[in-house]
């Protein structure tokens, strides 16, 4: 992703010490100043495309730093991608090389001319290879049926939204999201170009484990879609941490999860953003509120242009990927626009979201969006979360059916009292949709479970179709 070496990302390494944190480790990736993750053989992907297929983030990470301005093209392999996808995934990106390490499930799968492991510790080099061009970085859509869009960034591109940004030097970065996707790979960029650490998720890690290491850590600045911070506000271990700057992304932020964080950290700014791999970063709101202000629509901002037709959003700006990589369709149409899938709704002198085009819900030739109905169900104040989805009725087709995760999971009363102090709970949904939902919209049965499945994107596992 660089044409001089004044452009990659290794340019940008501090010359003080900065760590990259994972569960088990930590790498101090200022090393790489004069150093290598690759063993030494950084020279053999001079001008190839290279799948990066490491298991672990802390070695995507450093992988990632190296390639750039050397590799021809780097392709991120997703930790949740299919098998299935690879070959197609491989040829798609005209692939002649991977990098894996230690923990790649997926390395027996790729037999290609030139393998390199990458390690998290970084060893001295006597020379490394000057960053001569531009690297292309390839990221793969994530919910979508069959082989997911392969979408093409530069680094001028992915870091357009924050490049040359003052950075406090006591700032530590901290995310929810893997960085092998676009969320996380912003997270990723922000503390390489910033000069700062980061403190990495990891699979599998208990929400309390990782809280309780972003606070040992020092975080000040937090990141994830409303979904992982909602998980995160249901720990006991969210004291543990006093950010100064929190951010949400990849999910309808609704005015619920926006005034819990406020609650919860009072003196923190609290933020929204609008972002997709293929449109980039296209705002932050930062008053409070959910949606965002309609003046933001049909003028440039920061560089950005906003338009909405057909109710969906679209997206013209230098932050955008620049094409797909074989794909039928065009990324963005004739006049440069990115159409983002995603409807809003014009209330007041404000937009709100009403949810992705692709997950409507028809009751009786009605549209129902599951977002919309999330959010009325969102503001009782003993729901933590909620999702809304379609069950098949012979009447109307289908009939809209929500689960719910209350705040207190577990009632400290005896059975029967629980059991009213649920029904009562339920009553009183169903009485704020119906005071606030046309009829339609308003949930035929309310469930109340103990979680609900998200997907490894960290929003809540939608089944559309």
């Amino acid at each position: 992703m660089a044409h001089t070496e004044a452009q990659s990302l290794r340019h940008y390494i501090a010359s003080e010490e900065r760590f990259f944190f994972d569960r088990h480790t930590r790498a101090r990736f200022t090393d790489l100043a004069g150093g290598t993750s690759l063993g030494g053989r950084l020279e053999e992907l001079t001008g190839k495309s290279v799948l990066v297929a490491t298991g672990s983030q802390l070695a995507t990470a450093l992988a990632l730093i190296e390639l750039d301005g050397i590799a021809r093209r780097f392709t991120i392999l997703p930790p949740d991608a299919d098998p299935e996808h690879f070959a197609a995934i491989v040829t798609g990106a005209d692939v002649d090389a991977v990098v894996v390490d230690q923990n790649s499930t997926a390395s027996a799968a790729f037999d290609l001319p030139i393998r390199v492991a990458c390690a998290a510790e970084i060893a001295a080099a006597g020379r490394l290879p000057a960053p001569t061009r531009q690297t292309e970085g390839v990221m793969l859509t994530s919910g979508t049926t069959g082989v997911p869009k392969m979408v093409v960034h530069t680094l001028a591109g992915l870091t357009a939204a924050f490049r040359g940004r003052p950075v406090v030097d006591d700032t530590v970065w901290g995310t929810f999201y893997d960085i092998r996707r676009y969320g996380g790979l912003q997270i990723f960029l922000r503390a390489v170009l910033g000069g700062v650490s980061l403190i990495l998720s990891s699979a599998g890690e208990p929400i309390g484990e990782h809280l309780d290491r972003l606070g040992r850590h020092g975080v000040t600045h937090l990141l994830g879609t409303p979904t992982h911070w909602r998980r995160a506000l249901m720990s006991p271990a969210i004291l543990r941490i006093s950010p100064r700057y929190v951010r949400l992304s990849g999910e309808i932020a609704d005015q619920a999860i926006l005034d819990s964080l406020h609650g919860a950290f009072p003196q923190a700014v609290v933020s929204h953003a609008y972002a997709s791999t293929e449109a980039g970063v296209a705002f932050e709101v930062r008053d409070g509120f959910a949606g965002f202000p309609a003046e933001f629509v049909d003028r440039v901002r920061d560089g950005v242009e906003m338009k909405v037709a057909q109710d969906s959003l679209r997206i013209r700006s230098p932050r955008a990927a620049s094409r797909y990589l074989s794909a039928d369709a065009p990324l963005a149409d004739q006049d440069g626009f990115v159409d983002t899938g995603d409807m809003v709704e014009l209330r007041g002198d404000r937009y709100v979201f009403a949810g992705r085009r692709g997950g409507i819900i028809n009751i009786g030739g009605l549209k129902v969006h599951p977002e919309e109905v999330e959010a009325v169900i969102n503001r009782h104040p003993q729901v933590r979360m909620s999702l809304v989805r379609s069950k098949a009725s012979p009447i109307t087709g289908s009939v809209v059916v929500a689960d719910v995760v209350l705040k207190d999971a577990v009632l400290k009363s005896s059975a029967d009292a629980a059991m009213n102090e649920l029904g009562r709970v339920k009553g009183d949904i169903l009485k704020l949709c119906r005071d606030a939902l046309p009829r339609q919209k308003v949930p035929a049965a309310i469930r109340i479970v103990a979680s609900l499945d998200v997907a490894a994107t960290g929003k809540l596992a939608r089944r559309y179709g």
